[in-house]
């Protein structure tokens, strides 16, 4: 066999031996050959001989019912602190990327378990003229602003549905309050991957953010560039959209998640 030859199977197990690992969940911690070669179209004797050596090198372990589970080496993997997994520690970077390539400021927004939404931190512009966060951490309404909308939006329609049921307090005179209106917005987030405002928490000051979504597929946060109005057009608005959506989903990247797990998150949030 040639060189390159060898190297292609080598990297064809590689790809398999990712496939069977992501077979495996919170739903499904334990699975047989059978379902695992039902689940990645692969024979069962490619399935066994994959996992003797998956087996070997701590990827996989086999259970007491001769089913397998995830090995020891993914768990140390994951908990050596290696593997950043908190929002804040992943998407740092990549804002500070974001400011560098575009001159303004990033924010990076968590979604509260009380279902308001927070400012984490931020990356400033260094522009004279810029916006500057004063309320880190402090909790906000999640239908204020770009930021909150783009959480809001993907959210399961049960849940983003309460939340609209809930009175919704004007920060300015532009900030969305209808909740039928609300609700259009919301659709188009769904369909474009990003959320704008203007001026809807802060006068003078037009936004653009996209959600973050961990390892469930749920959104957990969000990423937004927040500019002064004098230098964002609505030219520079879909540039800068677009820009924020690819960067939030470099963070959602890293912490795990996939477009299969977002494509589900994406259902529960259009049924109804």
């Amino acid at each position: 066999m040639a060189a390159d030859e060898k190297a292609r199977v080598r990297v064809q197990s590689i790809d398999r031996a990712v496939m069977l690992l992501r077979c495996f969940d919170a739903r499904q911690p334990e699975i047989g050959i059978s379902d695992l070669a039902r689940r990645t179209g692969l024979s069962t004797s490619t399935v066994h001989r994959l996992l003797v050596s998956m087996t070997d090198n701590g990827l996989v372990r086999k259970t007491a019912d001769r089913r397998y589970s995830l090995g020891p080496l993914v768990i140390q993997l994951g908990r050596n602190g290696g593997i950043p997994t908190r929002l804040l520690d992943v998407a740092l970077p990549v804002a500070r990327k974001a400011r560098n390539e575009v001159d303004e400021t990033v924010g990076i927004h968590e979604l509260l378990p009380t279902g308001h939404r927070a400012v984490v931190d931020q990356v400033e512009s260094h522009q004279e003229l810029r916006r500057t966060y004063t309320e880190l951490g402090v909790p906000l309404p999640i239908a204020h602003g770009a930021p909150g909308k783009a959480m809001l939006a993907f959210l399961p329609t049960e849940r983003r549905e309460w939340e609209l049921s809930q009175p919704i307090d004007a920060a300015t005179p532009r900030t969305i309050a209808d909740p039928e209106a609300l609700r259009e917005q919301l659709t188009a987030i769904r369909e474009r991957g990003w959320a704008y405002s203007d001026a809807e928490r802060t006068p003078g000051i037009r936004a653009v953010a996209a959600p973050i979504f961990d390892h469930t597929g749920g959104v957990i946060g969000a990423l937004g560039f927040s500019v002064p109005t004098v230098r964002m057009d609505d030219s520079r608005s879909d540039e800068l959209g677009a820009r924020i959506k690819a960067a939030a989903w470099e963070v959602s990247k890293t912490l795990g998640a996939t477009p299969e797990t977002v494509s589900r998150t994406l259902e529960l949030a259009s049924a109804g």
